[in-house]
């Protein structure tokens, strides 16, 4: 919970106006959310990366936003900024690449599926096998990638929101 909400809406909330549709890569239903599970549990990040891409497949997209739940200062041109690239486009800053915010074409669908097939696990790894175009984000305060996983890093991010 941030701010009385779940961290989750706070993503929604920043992506919503972004996206032509949401939906979250998870075990349970999260609010009015299509949820999104992995066909193969326990590949990582990649296994939900694949969900999308199938996801997004079925609603006859071409591109696939994916980004972490606990993001929950995304800027609001990152869709904007990382679809004027063609293939794959990741959100970099100085600390370096965020390779789950990325726009990924879906129809690389069956090569991850092969990559997951082979042991693959890590996103940047398969990525680097296709072209990717590296989007930079400047810091800014509260930086725009800042993912919270400790009490420390909630406490920061309310600070940053009071």
């Amino acid at each position: 919970m941030l701010a009385g909400k779940p961290l989750w809406q706070h993503v929604a909330h920043r992506i919503e106006p972004q996206v032509s549709g949401l939906a979250v890569n998870a075990e349970a239903p999260l609010g009015e959310l299509p949820v999104v599970k992995d066909s193969v549990p326990g590949l990582g990040p990649l296994g939900g990366i694949l969900a999308a891409m199938l996801w997004a497949q079925g609603q006859g997209a071409d591109r696939v936003l994916t980004l972490a739940v606990d993001t929950p200062f995304l800027p609001d041109d990152l869709v904007a900024r990382l679809a004027a690239t063609g293939g794959i486009a990741m959100a970099e800053t100085a600390d370096g690449l965020h390779g789950t915010t990325a726009l990924w074409p879906v129809h690389l669908s069956a090569d991850l599926i092969q990559a997951l097939t082979q042991g693959t696990r890590k996103v940047t790894q398969w990525a680097a096998s296709h072209p990717v175009t590296r989007v930079r984000f400047e810091d800014a305060v509260p930086p725009p990638f800042f993912n919270i996983n400790t009490a420390e890093d909630l406490a920061k991010a309310e600070a940053w929101l009071a």
